[in-house]
């Protein structure tokens, strides 16, 4: 709940978005709400793409 907040705070487009994405996206590639917030984030800050790649390489390690 957390982190939800933080991006809601932080980011309210980006959050809008994914979950926007997140309702729109049909079976087999029904996406989380992390995965969808991602995503969104990417498309609107691309140069951000490098701390979304260690983000997720820090939550493979675990």
């Amino acid at each position: 709940m957390r982190v939800a907040l933080w991006r809601v705070l932080l980011a309210p487009r980006t959050t809008l978005r994914a979950v926007r994405l997140q309702r729109t996206s049909r079976p087999p590639f029904d996406s989380d709400f992390d995965s969808a917030w991602r995503q969104a984030r990417m498309h609107h800050a691309p140069d951000e793409i490098e701390y979304l790649l260690r983000h997720c390489a820090r939550t493979e390690d675990r």
